[in-house]
């Protein structure tokens, strides 16, 4: 039996600029192996970059108006450190850090944030629930083809929403970049945008075990079936927070930001997570394993191609960062945690 979960990019027709594979009539590559994406991206005009005053204007408007100037959303990753150090040291804010743990946060993220909010001297909020785990249990045994990622993206933000409004912050900050926003603008769709070609199969998928799952009408009756929904609750708000995030306007990459919280926080690298140089959690294993099963591709090869066309990372870089061969054991373990196995992952 093999001791790792893999699946290899290598024997599949792959688009020589991106790293987008061509696994259906919306993502398909022409006579030189580049794919639709990447040619519609080359005839787009220019998109007109904000602005770091742009972003500043805003901050200056809520600034000091509230018990917090901001809501940060920290997994103990790099982007969402980068964006806690940013809203502290160079805007000057009082920032709120926040991070959940649904029960598969890895430890190492959590103590990248302890240690974050402790050298820059901002308070803390850290939430911790089960509330997802029947929903991630029903979506592995049913065989779902639902993305884990979205409607988990779906309950942290209306959470994040819920969390701002308690503590009085007119701001949630990310720490999305480029790669994760459709459009690099105020209050974007909280990440991707569900009708370009990449993401319809997974959306439908995912809308469709939203709406038909028997859970959806009792232990989730409040659970909004789309960032849409979510958005417009949002909206009825008391406080109507925004969500913007430092990377949509500084010029800056992680290169640049990596070693500053290396040095100033103490950040560090995770030992484990997918993809390579990422800090996702545990669960997050089994959802990319089931997007590769299911579709041929994870949101994450999505993330980089857009960063490939935005000339932030390399092609070499990306499928370096996307290979996946997960531990056997590590699956298993992750799976008793909600009462699964690992035939209930492999079988068809």
């Amino acid at each position: 039996m093999e001791n790792t979960l893999k699946f290899d990019l290598d024997g599949k027709n792959v688009c020589q600029k991106c790293v987008m594979p061509e696994v259906s009539s919306r993502i398909f590559l022409n006579s030189d192996g580049v794919c639709n994406l990447c040619i519609d991206h080359e005839k787009k005009p220019p998109s007109v970059p904000l602005l770091e005053s742009d972003f500043i204007k805003i901050l200056d408007k809520y600034r000091g108006k509230h018990k917090y100037d901001c809501l940060v959303m920290c997994s103990g990753g790099k982007d969402s450190t980068a964006a806690l150090y940013y809203m502290k040291k160079r805007y000057n804010l009082n920032p709120l850090a926040f991070m959940f743990d649904h029960g598969f946060e890895q430890e190492d993220a959590i103590e990248n944030v302890k240690k974050a909010v402790g050298k820059l001297g901002v308070d803390f909020l850290f939430y911790k629930t089960n509330q997802m785990k029947t929903m991630f249990k029903s979506i592995v045994k049913t065989k779902s083809k639902a993305i884990m990622c979205h409607p988990c993206s779906i309950w942290y933000m209306d959470l994040a929403f819920e969390i701002a409004e308690q503590n009085d912050a007119p701001i949630i900050i990310a720490g999305w970049t480029k790669g994760q926003s459709e459009k690099q603008e105020v209050m974007s769709k909280c990440g991707c945008n569900v009708h370009s070609p990449e993401y319809v199969e997974m959306a439908k998928e995912t809308n469709t075990f939203l709406e038909e799952n028997p859970l959806m009408k009792s232990v989730y009756k409040d659970f909004p079936k789309t960032m849409e929904d979510l958005l417009k609750r949002s909206k009825k708000r008391k406080n109507k927070a925004m969500v913007l995030s430092p990377h949509w306007f500084l010029p800056y990459g992680p290169n640049e930001y990596v070693k500053m919280i290396k040095d100033e926080l103490g950040w560090s690298y995770i030992k484990n997570s997918y993809p390579g140089k990422s800090t996702n959690c545990n669960m997050n294993f089994v959802s990319a394993y089931n997007a590769m099963k299911y579709f041929g591709y994870t949101h994450y090869h999505v993330e980089m191609s857009k960063l490939i066309r935005e000339g932030v990372i390399t092609r070499e870089q990306a499928l370096e960062e996307l290979k996946m061969e997960f531990d056997r054991e590590m699956m298993i373990e992750i799976l008793k945690k909600i009462d699964c196995s690992i035939e209930d992952l492999e079988g068809k």
